[in-house]
């Protein structure tokens, strides 16, 4: 797994995270994190494809938040709203993981590999919408 790196590509042309073709689950505690990157990478997906994303990355990269956090920021579109419960599930303590899953039959993969481990939270990015995620 590597280590998270917000890049351009991961943003909208205004700057709210938006990475095309990556799946992210959130977890409510830091080993189901753990545990899901690495039953992500024994179902095949490279550690290149795998991040891990701590509570304090997804507030301050993700999120783009210093300091105390307001409820009700302001959002644009469905992606701002996402952030938001992003941020909303960071600040009690929950951890994601963020995984290269382009194709449809990538996300069933990446839904079979977590197997018993339950996500507070996922969805989808795809080229012009996003998918909620469930198990």
């Amino acid at each position: 797994m590597k280590a998270f790196k917000l890049t351009p590509k991961m943003l909208t042309m205004g700057g709210v995270f938006y990475p095309t073709g990556h799946a992210v689950l959130l977890f409510p505690e830091t080993s189901q994190a753990e545990q899901a990157a690495q039953a992500l990478e024994a179902a095949g997906f490279s550690s290149d494809a795998v991040m891990l994303l701590p509570s304090e990355t997804i507030l301050r990269e993700i999120g783009k938040v210093d300091g105390d956090w307001q409820p009700g920021l302001p959002s644009v579109g469905t992606e701002g709203h996402t952030v938001n419960k992003y941020i909303a599930l960071a600040r009690q303590g929950h951890h994601g993981v963020m995984v290269h899953a382009p194709s449809d039959a990538d996300t069933q993969r990446v839904l079979a590999a977590l197997g018993a481990l339950r996500f507070s939270y996922g969805q989808k990015y795809h080229l012009l919408a996003m998918e909620d995620l469930e198990q």
